[in-house]
């Protein structure tokens, strides 16, 4: 009879050892021991709160901190974003935008420091794909899934097609001295000719 308790006792033990280590798993029980550090709290509900320290977020560019990293800028308030938008490229903020101040100085991929309005929205962080420029074509046939044609040289046409066309050989012009490097529409490509703005806008 004794043995027979005995028997019970250690089967109802082995039972509920079983239960218990089947209802709460090592992960949980070691979870309900450990409790996160007040540091560890603050530093968590502050990397919530703090949006403007969240990649892929977009806001004016008066809410960003200096040395912010940016990309996909606005040039006018709610124009939508112009500047910044080519694989693996990003600007960065310079100056502290505050509510004093009517403009923010960002430097462009380009190097340029351009002042663009407080009130321009854009997005933090970098765009992807920065191996986009390294790739190379395995043959013609891959330039032309990507839509580009084939360009033909200015010397290898006809005088009525291209001012570098005609004459005798390899020449952009039938005499000894040459010619300067023209568009087809006859504008100087080189020798310091500028085509651009004479004053860049802010």
């Amino acid at each position: 009879m004794a043995l027979f308790r005995a028997r019970i006792a250690s089967s109802s033990l082995l039972s509920n050892v079983i239960h218990r280590s089947f209802s709460i798993s090592p992960f949980e029980a070691l979870a309900s021991k450990m409790k996160p550090s007040k540091e560890l709290e603050s530093m968590m509900s502050q990397f919530s709160l703090d949006i403007s320290s969240q990649i892929g977020s977009c806001m004016p560019l008066g809410m960003m901190r200096i040395g912010t990293l940016i990309h996909n800028i606005e040039i006018r308030p709610g124009q939508g974003g112009k500047l910044v938008r080519s694989a693996g490229t990003s600007a960065k903020i310079l100056t502290e935008p505050s509510a004093s101040t009517k403009y923010c100085e960002v430097k462009l991929p380009s190097g340029v420091k351009k002042l663009i309005d407080v009130k321009c929205r854009a997005t933090i962080g970098q765009v992807s794909n920065p191996e986009h420029g390294t790739k190379k074509l395995r043959k013609a046939g891959h330039a032309r899934w990507l839509g580009r044609r084939p360009t033909v040289r200015g010397v290898a046409m006809n005088p009525v097609d291209h001012p570098h066309g005609g004459g005798e050989g390899r020449s952009k012009s039938s005499g000894s001295h040459g010619r300067v490097s023209l568009t087809p529409w006859g504008k100087p490509t080189k020798s310091g000719y500028k085509t651009g703005p004479l004053k860049r806008k802010k």
